[in-house]
């Protein structure tokens, strides 16, 4: 466990993840590979390699108080540490939001968890497959609170996963010759079909233009059109 961060459990601080994206809290946790902040509102599931820096806020300027009730995710009481990927596993089921790529928050359930990435049904998405090193911070909802306001039907939790390869850039594969949106939302989101994928590489098609190459470290989401 990293104790400098852990002597500033109880602390409110200022956090700065990947995409410049700032985060305000009082850190409550740390686990073995993620932290804990309570945002005044929710609990937000943090994992150390999205963190780019983090400075304490001694003045509580946005007057973050400290929670009045436990997180739903809870490490288990046989291990020391709560990983981020127990986190997902807990979280599994439940409506969450997430966060990815270019401001574009998410929301919906988790319903399975493979080798390097999650599958995340959202209403308006439907099936999303999501890179778990992209994944920038997890915030379960509170139990009684619904997506949208709506009575959004749940998809069940993938208990068969043979249809679903084990790791992301298989489960790419699996989209060869098919029409998809890859990194959902910002300049960085691209719609075509993938022709090829060799080595890293993803090729595809856009509509009118000549077919682009993109390297499968840098998709996070994919998702059927």
């Amino acid at each position: 466990m990293n104790k400098i961060i852990q002597s500033l459990i109880k602390e409110v601080v200022q956090i700065e993840i990947s995409g410049k994206k700032l985060v305000n809290g009082t850190l409550v946790d740390l686990g073995s590979d993620m932290i804990v902040l309570f945002n005044g509102t929710d609990f937000v599931y943090i994992p150390l390699n999205h963190i780019q820096s983090f400075v304490v806020d001694r003045n509580n300027e946005n007057d973050i108080q400290d929670p009045s009730e436990f997180s739903l995710i809870i490490a288990d009481e046989n291990k020391d540490d709560l990983s981020f990927k127990e986190v997902l596993t807990q979280a599994t089921g439940k409506n969450v939001e997430i966060y990815v790529t270019d401001g574009q928050l998410l929301h919906g359930h988790i319903t399975c968890i493979m080798n390097d990435y999650i599958v995340f049904f959202s209403p308006i998405y439907k099936t999303m497959y999501i890179s778990m090193k992209h994944l920038k911070w997890l915030i379960p909802y509170p139990q009684n609170e619904c997506l949208y306001d709506m009575n959004v039907p749940n998809v069940p939790v993938q208990s068969n996963n043979h249809s679903l390869a084990i790791s992301f850039e298989e489960q790419v594969q699996k989209y060869k010759n098919t029409l998809v949106v890859l990194n959902i939302g910002g300049n960085k989101s691209y719609i075509g079909k993938i022709k090829n994928i060799e080595k890293q590489v993803v090729e595809i098609q856009r509509a009118r233009s000549a077919p682009f190459y993109l390297n499968l470290d840098h998709i996070k989401t994919l998702h059927q059109v």
